[in-house]
């Protein structure tokens, strides 16, 4: 856990890679400005949601102490980038207002999540102390869509705040799907910073932090 940021292995970047439909073109430039940012198509390896890094934190740890892991996550311009499943970035969106119109017609203290994406006020039967706390807003890519993503090997011309925190290692991931994330979503709400180093979100943001997580894909479950 001491290292600033995780490496792409070769067999991760031919995963990467496959998102284009000229993959021989992005090794070519990884070739050429091996250290520099460079943008992806989703829809077809990935699809990518996107989330602030205070909120992707607290989503991260529900993932690997509760949940079934991650797929790839990145950081970019002050946005967490968690590779999940073709397909998310429709059926998450969806999920969630499912959920935000069940909880707008729950009884009154049913603790459901009402169409402004908070939590109601009444005490949770997971033991929740029912405060309410907007969800921040999703950013899902797809089909159609395109993300910047770090570099394989960190170097020069990458900014310190593109990294990788799970890098791909294999040349078919797992990824998370829509109901992994929204569980991650509901937890992270519902628990706020319990759980956290300290007690505390602390944004992960540049290898210098020094309370900055760097997971490792042999820890999923």
């Amino acid at each position: 856990m001491s290292d600033p940021a995780a490496y792409v292995t070769p067999a991760g970047a031919e995963w990467l890679a496959s998102s284009s439909a000229f993959p021989r073109s992005v090794h070519a430039l990884w070739a050429v400005r091996p250290g520099a940012p460079s943008t992806l198509p989703c829809g077809t390896a990935f699809d990518v949601v996107s989330v602030g890094t205070l909120f992707g934190r607290r989503m991260l740890d529900r993932l690997w102490t509760s949940g079934p892991g991650t797929g790839p996550v990145a950081l970019h311009a002050g946005r967490m980038l968690l590779f999940a499943e073709p397909g998310t970035a429709q059926r998450l969106p969806a999920l969630l207002r499912w959920r935000e119109w069940r909880g707008s017609s729950a009884p009154a203290g049913a603790g459901g999540t009402g169409t402004d994406g908070r939590t109601d006020g009444a005490d949770g039967a997971d033991g929740t102390d029912g405060a309410a706390e907007t969800i921040p807003p999703l950013l899902c890519y797809g089909l159609g869509d395109a993300v910047t993503i770090p570099p394989p090997v960190p170097g020069e011309g990458c900014p310190p705040t593109t990294r990788w925190l799970v890098a791909p290692d294999v040349r078919k991931p797992w990824l998370p799907g829509a109901e992994a994330l929204l569980w991650a979503c509901v937890r992270a709400v519902r628990e706020g910073g319990r759980g956290l180093a300290g007690g505390r979100d602390q944004p992960i943001s540049a290898p210098s932090d020094q309370g900055a997580k760097v997971y490792h894909v042999n820890r999923r479950r």
